[in-house]
């Protein structure tokens, strides 16, 4: 089995239930196990400002599928869910993005694991923070890439992970963080 973080997101639409939605449809998946989600945070959009803040979310997964086939399942449910591509960095229903693996890495047109932003974006590192705290990433733990970070002030808590997501596990607590 292969472990992958993904970072879910959404601005459009009722929020916090196409995550939940999301995250299900995730583990009742074949070959998909959802292990842990973290809390979910109200973020401001990045890259294209002029638009309704975020919902921005973390989950951890379980799967003996391979990167691509991975994401073509995350890109399926986004599609279930109602999300259609208008333009880059654009408002969304849902958007389900691999993140990291201490398992793998991908550097391919189609996926690139870990992903080339994640160091970069708050929200991304803190709910994946919420689920493995001492995770290292290229070498540097978590928290310290967020040390550097402008946008770590803008990120407020939403939701705690049994608000939005209703699995037996212990929220957070993961310690297998590879």
């Amino acid at each position: 089995m292969t472990i992958y973080y993904l970072s879910l997101g959404a601005n459009a639409g009722p929020k916090k239930k196409t995550l939940s939605q999301a995250v299900e449809m995730l583990d009742s998946s074949a070959h998909v196990s959802v292990t842990a989600v973290s809390s979910l945070y109200k973020t401001p959009p990045w890259g294209k400002t002029d638009q309704p803040d975020f919902l921005n979310g973390a989950a951890l997964i379980e799967t003996d599928l391979d990167g691509p086939a991975l994401l073509r399942v995350c890109q399926h449910i986004e599609t279930s869910l109602g999300r259609v591509r208008h333009e880059k960095w654009g408002a969304r229903t849902i958007d389900i993005d691999l993140v990291y693996s201490p398992d793998v890495t991908y550097d391919t047109d189609v996926l690139k694991l870990p992903h080339p932003y994640m160091t970069e974006r708050a929200f991304v590192l803190i709910p994946v923070r919420d689920i493995a705290p001492e995770l290292i990433i290229n070498g540097k733990a978590i928290g310290m890439w967020l040390q550097g970070l402008d946008d770590i002030e803008t990120i407020q808590k939403y939701a705690e992970p049994v608000d939005w997501f209703r699995k037996e596990f212990t929220y957070g607590k993961n310690t297998d963080c590879r």
